[in-house]
């Protein structure tokens, strides 16, 4: 029975890195729940999923596959968080989060099943969120529009303070 429960968990979670853009395996020793629960519920939100997971399982469900050259890393308390849609959720979130915990460490990342070394990774974290990035693209988008707007609206301004200056002059020759 325990056989069949660690074949179906190892089962999942290579499901779940096949089906994965990017994750990244950490090293959690010394958080504590508090800080745990607050970095759950950050990348919940940014739609990763993050699991404690024993380093057993984690090699027999990336064995045979390129990421088994992680194996040097899965040692010590373990997590790995994977994301099916965004690249940079991950690699951000817990980068940020190991810079104000000591013990807590980045082991191994990868992309589109493909291992990426520590300095891509760190690369990676720095990079903007999927929305800055969507942000960016609309105001590159949205600045010749409202460039040309402005121009029109300055061109409609000096023509009604052409017509005002005239106005007063031609109600002068009138009187």
């Amino acid at each position: 029975m325990v056989l069949e429960q660690k074949k179906a968990q190892v089962e999942a979670l290579r499901t779940r890195i096949e089906g994965a853009v990017a994750g990244v395996v950490v090293d959690y020793k010394g958080t504590t729940v508090e800080d745990d629960t607050k970095l759950r519920k950050e990348l919940r939100e940014a739609g990763v999923q993050y699991t404690v997971s024993k380093n057993t399982l984690i090699r027999l469900a990336v064995a045979g596959t390129p990421l088994a050259a992680m194996d040097d890393q899965l040692n010590g308390t373990t997590a790995i968080a994977t994301s099916a849609e965004d690249y940079v959720a991950a690699a951000k979130i817990l980068a940020k989060f190991a810079e104000g915990h000591e013990n807590f460490t980045l082991k191994a990342g990868f992309l589109d099943g493909e291992l990426i070394s520590m300095e891509k990774l760190m690369d990676l974290a720095k990079l903007p969120g999927k929305e800055q990035l969507l942000a960016s693209v609309c105001m590159v988008f949205q600045a010749p529009m409202a460039s040309f707007a402005r121009v029109i609206q300055a061109i409609v301004d000096k023509q009604n303070e052409g017509e005002s200056a005239e106005a007063p002059a031609e109600e002068a020759a009138a009187e």
